[in-house]
């Protein structure tokens, strides 16, 4: 990033008791070739994809669910060739073929709710989709959901040294070109530079979580600048990527005013990009901080749609505790609007 021009994130990680830049502490060549280290590799719920999770982040938000391994140095080193491996041994098992437009966590949505009633043979509840059969349906760790054709990059985030991943990307488009790729992002580290790398290897979609509008917050909440990061959703469209946009619900940091702001920014690009307003819970160093109730979840979907059409919500465990609750949400704004 500072041979572009930009600052470094500032961000340091554990590292064996002490402290490094996420980015020594994360990616290292050996030999002439580039490791990247990854905590886990499984299929994930509710996205029904291949998740990377990776160790070391660019960013410190003080919310984040993935601090034992996003904030501390642990996990394995892995090669391009050893992250390929994994994406052929996940391709045998995809049960569900999408195409490129449904690249996305956001599309996981209108498959499955994910209960696995149709695998026990049980009866499907109301909010099933209905639309896939029992053999389609497989468990992971995570749960019961299918697999689709999509190998996204997750947890820690180092988009900002983008060697690694170019060389994956063109591996996995060689190796397994029916297979898309899929990057969760804070977009702190894509620069314009570094984003037409990546597309040039072969990215075909983009998770955008982009936490919060106003430059302060997001300061506070990440310890970074966001300026890059808004003009992001315009620069993923005019690359011919498909882009999806996930906005959180924080009772006293983002609420409907932000939210009302987001809709507007994104309206400008493209008002059907889809988006997911997901509800925050408490965690890392925000323990403190309570969760969104359904009120203010549903108002702040309702801001979102004023301009947006394609708007679900997200994590709804949190603020729907039972199926009383969930049966609200649904009469409220429909199924196809609730990620389940």
């Amino acid at each position: 990033m500072e041979l572009q021009g930009f600052s470094s994130c500032g961000n340091v990680v554990e590292v064996d008791g002490g402290y490094a830049r996420p980015c020594e502490a994360g990616l290292r060549i050996v030999g002439g070739e580039v490791y990247r280290l990854i905590y886990d590799v499984m299929l994930s719920r509710p996205e029904d994809y291949l998740s990377i999770y990776q160790s070391c982040c660019n960013h410190r938000c003080l919310f984040c669910h993935s601090w034992y391994f996003s904030q501390r140095a642990v996990g394995t080193w892995m090669s391009p060739r050893d992250v390929l491996e994994k994406v052929l041994e996940y391709r045998e098992q995809v049960t569900v073929w999408e195409p490129r437009e449904r690249a996305t966590s956001w599309h996981a949505h209108d498959l499955c709710a994910h209960c696995g009633a149709c695998v026990e043979g049980l009866e499907r509840p109301w909010f099933c989709p209905r639309k896939l059969r029992p053999d389609q349906v497989v468990l992971s760790p995570q749960g019961y959901g299918p697999a689709r054709n999509i190998v996204s990059f997750t947890g820690g985030d180092l988009f900002c040294r983008p060697e690694f991943y170019a060389k994956t990307f063109r591996l996995i488009k060689r190796e397994a070109p029916d297979m898309w790729i899929h990057i969760e992002t804070n977009g702190w580290g894509l620069t314009l530079k570094n984003l037409e790398v990546l597309v040039s290897a072969g990215l075909d979609s983009v998770w955008l979580d982009m936490k919060a509008l106003r430059s302060d917050v997001y300061r506070e909440l990440c310890g970074t600048d966001n300026d890059r990061v808004l003009q992001l959703p315009a620069a993923i469209k005019d690359a011919g990527l498909v882009l999806e946009i996930v906005l959180l619900y924080i009772p006293g940091y983002v609420e409907e005013d932000q939210l009302e702001g987001f809709a507007q920014l994104i309206a400008e690009v493209d008002p059907y990009t889809p988006v997911t307003l997901i509800a925050f819970f408490p965690e890392y160093t925000m323990v403190g901080v309570r969760s969104p109730s359904l009120e203010e979840m549903l108002r702040g979907y309702r801001a979102l749609r004023k301009r947006l059409h394609r708007v679900r919500l997200g994590n709804v465990s949190v603020f729907c505790r039972d199926e009383e609750c969930l049966k609200r949400l649904v009469s409220e704004i429909g199924r196809e609007n609730v990620a389940l």
